[in-house]
């Protein structure tokens, strides 16, 4: 495919889109849900939703300020397209990908709300109660944004950015929508066998660390290979890293607590979780460098509260704040020292999306199935933790075997990396003509 000709079809794509749009421009009939709205929980999921959303700033930030001060503005770039690519997908098919009429509990029928039709202000009984329907999706929205921009820290540095663009339409098309299928419609095969995951450990983080993987394979390590982040490299701008951990911390109470979809006891046992967890999680990484003896550092604390984000993310509501002190200094400590090893291995993930997002989640998903209050391996019941680990088996290999196949199709159509020359030149420069 010729470059020009590659330039062209974004624009003629959207211009399609738009003209489809037209016709769907009316208002949809005015339909009465089986429920009642409840304002409170209106008013929690909006700002949940905001929350959510506000997310994707943060973790652009926390990567732009881990990379080479020449990679910061393409770095902070592919976390922020996504919320113009993924926003116009969901609208269109995407939704309905996830959410629509299941097929077989794979996967949702397309055309079920195509362009948001009969998505608006009644409630639905099964996927929106309380609030309206339209309100759900876009909460979900902002989960399926800020998926595919987690992955970008394991190749940051070296990805083209128009190859990038394909592979999240492909990834948020074949990987993310159905997984959420699976896991979140009351259909989805997973929901049906009883895996729980309550804000999106499987869905959001695992997906994305198994995804970077693949990425990363395919596409090999950086030119030169600048030392990671286990290593003495500092990040070019700390202050960067630092806004964007708040900006993250602050937002998954959007993130775990809105999963509720209600202002109730759930979402303050998921919010007070959260927190927890998080905390504990800063604390066992830098105690735990401390006992290696490095000195404590800023960044340290910084990746091990967004670790404990993550693992607590799939538990958030079903477990006790006790076991969520557990859950976050756990997955903080395997994921220090498996940021270690891969330090010592030829695997070069630029921000530890791997080893800090996909082995947060899955960590995360086996503890929820043995602290869960209800079916966990505490309460001496197995079923739920066999489920989990047929579960995690299965997500492990659709994502990565999945992922690595839309990584090869889009290095086909567009390659996926840049050249030498524009990569030792920086990717703000060579990919978007500008400077920090």
């Amino acid at each position: 495919m010729s470059f020009r000709v590659q330039r062209v079809i974004p624009f003629a794509l959207l211009i399609i889109i738009c003209i489809i749009a037209a016709f769907f421009a009316l208002p949809d009939p005015v339909a009465s849900g089986t429920t009642p709205v409840v304002t409170g929980d209106v008013a929690w999921i909006l700002t949940a939703t905001g929350l959510v959303l506000f997310m994707t700033p943060g973790l652009s930030f926390f990567y732009g300020g881990m990379v080479q001060r020449k990679n910061i503005i393409s770095t902070m770039l592919q976390s922020y397209i996504c919320m113009g690519i993924i926003s116009i997908i969901w609208v269109v098919f995407g939704f309905s990908l996830a959410f629509g009429e299941s097929f077989h509990g794979l996967v949702g029928n397309p055309f079920t709300y195509f362009m948001f039709r009969e998505v608006g202000g009644a409630t639905h009984p099964d996927l929106s109660p309380t609030i309206p329907f339209a309100l759900f999706a876009l909460f979900q929205l902002k989960f399926a944004i800020i998926t595919p921009a987690l992955t970008t820290g394991a190749f940051a540095e070296r990805v083209r950015f128009n190859s990038y663009c394909l592979f999240l339409c492909l990834f948020t098309i074949f990987i993310y929508a159905p997984l959420a299928h699976w896991t979140w419609h009351p259909q989805g095969f997973l929901r049906q066998m009883g895996v729980l995951d309550f804000a999106g450990g499987t869905v959001v983080h695992m997906s994305a660390g198994l995804a970077a993987l693949a990425g990363v394979i395919i596409m090999g390590p950086r030119i030169p290979n600048r030392a990671p982040l286990s290593s003495h490299s500092p990040p070019s701008n700390l202050t960067l890293v630092l806004a964007g951990t708040g900006m993250l911390w602050f937002g998954w109470f959007g993130f775990n607590a809105g999963s509720a979809l209600a202002a109730n006891d759930v979402a303050v046992a998921a919010f007070l979780t959260t927190n927890t967890a998080s905390a504990a999680a800063m604390l066992a990484w830098i105690f735990f460098d401390m006992a290696k003896g490095r000195k404590p550092s800023a960044l340290g604390a910084c990746v091990g509260a967004v670790v404990g984000l993550v693992a607590i993310t799939p538990a958030a509501g079903y477990v006790s704040v006790g076991s969520s002190i557990l859950i976050g200094a756990i997955a903080s400590v395997v994921s220090n020292l498996a940021v270690y090893w891969k330090s010592k291995s030829n695997l070069d993930d630029t921000l530890d999306v791997f080893p800090c997002h996909g082995l947060g989640g899955i960590v995360g998903m086996i503890l929820t199935a043995v602290f869960a209050k209800e079916g966990g391996l505490i309460t001496g019941q197995w079923t739920l933790f066999l489920h989990h680990l047929l579960g995690l088996v299965i997500v492990i290999t659709f994502v990565f075997i999945g992922s690595w196949l839309l990584f090869k199709l889009t290095n086909k159509i567009i390659p996926l990396r840049v050249d030498e020359k524009d990569e030792l030149d920086g990717l703000d420069l060579s990919q978007h003509d500008e400077r920090v």
